[in-house]
C-alpha cells in the first residue's frame, strides 16, 4: 500500500508512518489547528456505494461510545474520497508484545494483573453487546502511565462491514480464535477463549496450536491444547484447570463472564499462593528455592519506544538496554493499588523414468469431472472452513460460513487386483531437520544442486540436494513463510510470508535484493516465470498480482477470484497462468495482461495445489474433498480424477517428462502415479505427520516432500 505520510485526512495531518497490520496502517496525526496528536488508523477497505458508508458510520459510531479507562477511546471518524478512517488516543509506550516477545514466560502474578485489565474492558464492552473478536497481546497497548489500554476494536467490528469482512476478518488473529468464531459464530465467550490462549502463552512461553493458519484453525475446533503441567510441572491444578476452562471448545463450557474468568484466575493464583507459604517438615535439609527467574521467563524492562499505536504488526524497534544492570518486568501505573510481584534478579537432461512400475491394477480414478460427496460422520483434523478467507456476504452486513468435513476413508480399491499392489516405502534418501515448526513448502533448484524449505518458523532453509546437508538460513521475514520459489538460473530465490511481503535474495548466500510490497494480506504462494522475467505471488487478499522478477516493480493484478488463492502455476511457455484457491474454481488466465481464458468448476471444495504438465498439455489440481483432478489445459475438459489419498490432499506436481505425478496429502503420505491414467505406482509413508508440499528433482529420479513433522525428506520413488 502507498505511504500516505503527508496527507490530510479531516482535520489531521499524517505525519509518519507507524506500522501496517493485516487490517489497517497507523499513521501518527497532527491536528492542522490544535497541534495536538493523535494515531490515526486507515482500514485498507475502500467504501464504495452510500450502504457501505452508512454502515461504517453506524460501527464507528458505537465504538466510539465505549469508555473505559482500559479501552483506547475513538473520538473521531470520518470517511474522505471513500476512505474510512479513525482518530485514536495516541498510546505512547507500545504494547505488551514489544515488552514480551514470543517466547517469553511471565510471573503468574504479572500475568494477573494484566488480566484483570483486560477482563475489566472486555466486560464493559459485552455490556454493550460488543465484541472485541481480536483479542492478542499486540492489541494490549500501554498509556502514558504504563495502564493498559485495549485496542483494536473498531478494527474489529467495522472489518465486518462492507466488502472488506469477507477478505480481512481472520487475518492476523488465528492462533487466538475460538471454535465457533472461527466457524463464523463469534460470541462474548470468544474474547475470553482467546484470553486463555494469551494466558497460556505467558505462563508457559508458547501458545497451544502450531502450524499453517488451516491447521491451527483446525486444532481450535478438534484439538485440546496440551496440558499446562506437562510444561511446567511446578503450576498448580488449580490454575491449569481455570485455563483448561476458558479454553473450552463448547463456549458454554467456559466461564459465564470474561469477569468471572479474572476472578477464577485470581482466586487460583491466590490458593498457590497460600500452599506455597504453608509450613513443610523435611526429613533432610533442603535448599531454599531461588528467587532468581530463568533468563526466558520474564522480559526485561524497555524504555517506552517511540511507536506511538499499534498496527496489526508493528516495526521492528532497536533493543533497548535494561536500567542500572537489573532486568524488571514492566509494572503499569494504575489509580487503584496493585501488589507488583517479585522483582526477578539479573536477566539474562531428461530421460523417462525407468524406476516406476506399472502395476497391473486398474487405476483409483473415476471419468466424471463431478466430486463424489462424503459423509458427514466428522470432522477431520484438517477441516477447511471456507470463512477462513471470507466465505459469502449474507444478508444484514455478517458472514454465513460454511463448515465441510473431509472424514478419511480408504482408497478405492473396487477395481485393483488382490495379487498387485503399489509399492511402498518409509525410507529416505536422507533428511533435513533443522527447522523448528512445521514445513510448507519446499522446492529444488533447476540447476538440481539445492532446496529451499520455507517455514512456520519464519524462515527458508537451503540445503545440499546432494546429502541434505544445511548450507544457510534466510531470517528475512517476520511471519510464516508459505511459499518458495527459484529463478531460472538458480541464481535468486523469491519468499512469500504472513507478513505480506515476497522477498527477493540471493541464493548464494541469502543476502537481500528487494521486498515487494503489493499485498495487503497474507502471501499464501510466490511462482517465478519459466522465462525467470516475472513472478506471480497469490495471497488471502484475493489476488493474485504479477510483477518484474529484476526490481519488483508491479504489471499487473489479477482479480478474478473471490475468495483467497492458495496455488499458482505457470505454463511452461510462460504465457498463461493457473490460480486456484478458496472459491472451489482454478482460473487459467493470460500472463501478460492478467485477461481470463477460461475458468475450471470441475472441484466443489476449497483447492490446495495446481500444477501445470511440462508438456503445457495437462493441469492437475488438488482438492480438500481428497480427489486430484487432472483436465485438459487448452479447454478445461476434464480427464480423470485420481481418488487414491484417504484425506485432504495439500500439494501436487508433475514429473519433469510428464509421465507422473506426485501428490501429498494429510493422510501423511505422498502418492506417485501414472498421469495418464492414475494407476498408483508408489506411496511414501516417511512423515509422521501431514505433508504440505512435494517437489521433484529437476531429472524427476528423486522427489522431495516437506511436512508439519518439521522435516523435509528426500527419496527415490521405487
Amino acid at each position: 500500500m502507498a505511504d500516505r505520510t503527508g496527507q490530510r485526512l479531516g482535520n489531521y495531518r499524517l505525519t509518519q508512518l507507524l506500522g501496517r497490520g493485516g487490517f489497517a496502517e497507523v499513521y501518527l496525526g497532527e491536528h492542522v489547528r490544535l497541534g495536538t496528536l493523535a494515531a490515526i488508523k486507515v482500514p485498507y477497505t475502500r467504501l464504495a456505494s452510500p450502504d457501505e458508508v452508512e454502515s461504517f458510520e453506524k460501527e464507528a459510531r458505537t465504538i466510539a461510545h465505549l469508555r473505559h479507562p482500559h479501552i483506547v477511546r475513538v473520538f473521531d471518524f470520518d470517511v474522505v474520497d471513500d476512505t474510512p478512517f479513525l482518530v485514536m488516543d495516541f498510546a505512547p509506550n507500545g504494547t505488551l508484545r514489544k515488552l514480551h516477545p514470543r517466547g517469553t514466560k511471565l510471573l503468574l502474578s504479572l500475568i494477573l494483573t494484566y488480566v484483570k485489565q483486560i477482563a475489566d474492558a472486555l466486560q464493559h464492552a459485552h455490556d454493550q453487546r460488543i465484541i472485541h473478536r481480536d483479542i492478542k497481546p499486540e492489541n494490549m497497548l500501554l498509556g502514558q502511565n504504563n495502564e493498559l489500554l485495549l485496542s483494536d476494536f473498531g478494527i474489529a467490528t467495522i472489518s465486518q462491514s462492507s466488502r472488506y469482512e469477507g477478505k480481512q476478518d481472520m487475518a492476523g488473529t488465528i492462533a487466538y480464535t475460538a471454535p465457533e468464531q472461527v466457524q463464523g459464530k463469534p460470541r462474548p465467550a470468544s474474547d475470553q477463549y482467546a484470553l486463555g490462549i494469551v494466558v497460556y502463552e505467558w505462563l508457559c512461553g508458547e501458545r497451544p496450536f502450531h502450524g499453517s493458519f488451516t491447521e491451527i484453525a483446525t486444532q481450535h475446533v478438534l484439538t485440546p491444547p496440551p496440558s499446562l503441567r506437562e510444561k511446567m510441572p511446578e503450576l498448580s491444578p488449580s490454575v491449569e484447570q481455570v485455563v483448561m476452562t476458558a479454553l473450552a471448545k463448547d463456549p458454554k463450557a467456559r466461564f459465564a463472564t470474561i469477569q468471572a474468568f479474572a476472578n477464577a484466575l485470581e482466586e487460583a493464583q491466590l490458593a498457590e499462593q497460600a500452599l506455597s507459604s504453608a509450613p513443610t517438615i523435611l526429613a533432610t535439609p533442603k535448599k531454599p528455592a531461588s528467587t532468581t527467574q530463568p533468563a526466558s521467563e520474564v522480559a526485561p524492562f524497555v524504555p517506552p519506544p517511540t511507536l506511538l499505536a499499534s498496527p496489526d504488526k508493528e516495526r521492528e524497534q532497536p533493543a533497548p538496554s535494561t536500567l542500572d544492570g537489573v532486568a524488571r518486568p514492566l509494572m503499569p501505573t494504575l489509580d487503584k493499588k496493585i501488589t507488583p510481584p517479585p522483582v526477578p534478579g539479573p536477566l539474562h537432461a531428461i530421460a523417462s523414468t525407468p524406476w516406476l512400475h506399472t502395476p497391473t491394477e486398474a487405476p483409483a480414478i473415476s471419468p466424471s469431472p463431478q466430486p463424489t460427496a462424503l459423509p458427514l460422520r466428522r470432522i477431520s483434523r484438517r477441516t477447511i472452513l471456507v470463512g477462513l478467507a471470507g466465505a459469502a456476504v449474507a444478508g444484514g452486513g455478517g458472514i454465513t460460513w460454511w463448515v465441510f468435513a473431509t472424514s478419511p476413508r480408504p482408497p478405492s480399491t473396487s477395481h485393483q487386483s488382490s495379487t498387485s499392489r503399489p509399492l511402498a516405502t518409509s525410507h529416505p534418501l536422507y533428511t533435513c531437520r533443522g527447522h523448528f515448526d512445521a514445513v510448507n513448502a519446499v522446492a529444488w533448484s533447476p540447476d538440481g544442486t539445492r532446496i529451499a524449505s520455507a517455514s512456520s518458523d519464519n524462515t527458508v532453509q537451503v540445503w545440499n540436494a546432494a546429502d541434505g546437508s544445511h548450507l544457510y538460513t534466510y531470517h528475512g521475514h517476520s511471519d510464516v513463510v508459505n511459499g518458495v520459489a527459484w529463478s531460472l538460473d538458480s541464481m535468486r530465490i523469491a519468499s512469500g510470508s504472513n507478513d505480506n511481503t515476497v522477498q527477493v535474495w540471493n541464493a548464494a548466500d541469502g543476502s537481500h535484493v528487494f521486498t515487494y510490497r503489493g499485498h495487503f494480506n497474507y502471501v499464501n504462494v510466490v511462482a517465478w516465470s519459466p522465462d525467470g522475467t516475472r513472478i506471480a505471488s497469490g495471497s488471502w487478499d484475493t489476488t493474485v498480482q504479477v510483477w518484474n522478477a529484476a526490481d519488483g516493480s508491479h504489471l499487473y493484478t489479477y482479480r478474478g477470484h473471490i475468495n483467497a488463492v492458495r496455488a499458482l502455476a505457470w505454463s511452461p511457455g510462460s504465457t498463461r497462468i493457473a490460480s486456484a484457491g478458496y472459491d472451489n474454481t482454478v482460473q487459467v488466465w493470460n500472463a501478460a495482461d492478467g485477461s481470463n481464458v477460461f475458468t475450471y468448476h470441475g472441484h466443489s471444495d476449497i483447492l490446495y495445489g495446481v500444477a501445470w504438465s511440462p508438456d503445457g498439455t495437462r493441469i492437475a489440481s488438488a482438492n480438500v474433498d481428497s480427489t486430484v483432478q487432472v483436465w485438459n489445459a487448452a479447454d478445461g475438459s476434464n480427464v480423470f480424477t485420481y481418488r487414491g489419498h484417504s484425506s485432504v490432499v495439500e500439494a501436487v506436481a508433475w514429473s519433469r517428462d510428464s509421465t507422473h505425478i506426485a501428490s501429498a496429502s494429510l493422510d501423511k503420505t505422498v502418492q506417485v502415479w501414472n498421469a495418464a491414467n492414475g494407476r498408483n505406482a508408489y506411496t511414501y509413508h516417511g512423515h509422521s505427520d501431514i505433508v504440505n508440499a512435494v517437489a521433484w528433482s529437476p531429472d524427476s529420479m528423486r522427489i522431495a516432500s516437506a511436512s508439519s513433522d518439521k522435516t523435509v525428506q528426500v527419496w527415490q520413488p521405487g
